[in-house]
């Protein structure tokens, strides 16, 4: 028996490793996959607009616990077997890349319509408009929504628990059926750690786009 509830932190520190790994990886796979599909749908062509509009609405409108079982469970009938991690990370990265998708399209439709026909003025490409003119510009206002998905998607990887994969959650369901007696703190441990690792994100965001904002960026 622990001796005390400090005896769990190192149990609950290597699932944290893999709640922050998993973490990482889907927010690298959301940022592209948002500005892929909002870039998309803001495209002259309608069947790219219809291919991001169907991305975003499917993600969007299913639940992540689904997508995440439907990507480790029901692949491997179709003679695909995913690891967990490549798993949990695409139905995470891909489930906040959808709503990522619409931070960027309407954040770049913000952007005054003076520019984009002061780029035009300049005889930019479309390409160079979008990167040195409205990018930029759109970019400031993403920060904050995007800093609220991003909280939202560590909270979410708690999720990969149901895939028996052991991340943070998952070693901290362990420790309580071992030890029923410590449930209240161990349970406590679990949110103070959670709780850290969404402030460090947050206090993190804050002072970037203060200083993006002030133009030390």
């Amino acid at each position: 028996m622990p001796e005390s509830w400090i005896d769990f932190i190192p149990t609950l520190l290597e699932g944290a490793k893999i709640t922050v790994t998993v973490a990482i990886l889907a927010t690298l796979l959301a940022v592209v996959t948002a500005f892929a599909s909002g870039l998309m749908s803001l495209s002259r062509l309608r069947l790219i607009r219809r291919i991001s509009s169907i991305y975003v609405e499917v993600f969007r409108g299913t639940s992540l616990l689904v997508q995440l079982f439907w990507l480790y469970f029901a692949l491997p009938f179709a003679g695909i077997e995913l690891p967990k991690l490549l798993a949990a990370v695409l139905a995470v990265g891909l489930n906040f890349g959808a709503y990522g998708s619409e931070v960027v399209r309407s954040a770049i439709l913000a952007v005054p319509k003076g520019q984009w026909e002061a780029a035009i003025a300049l005889n930019m490409t479309p390409w160079q408009r979008m990167s040195y003119i409205i990018l930029p510009q759109a970019a400031l206002r993403m920060l904050p929504p995007f800093g609220n998905l991003l909280v939202e998607l560590i909270k979410s990887t708690s999720l990969v628990y149901f895939i028996t994969m052991a991340d943070l959650t998952y070693q901290a369901m362990v420790l309580r059926n071992n030890y029923i007696s410590w449930t209240s703190e161990i349970l406590l441990l679990l949110l103070l750690m959670y709780l850290v690792m969404t402030s460090l994100v947050s206090f993190g965001l804050r002072v970037w786009e203060r200083k993006w904002s002030e133009g030390r960026m």
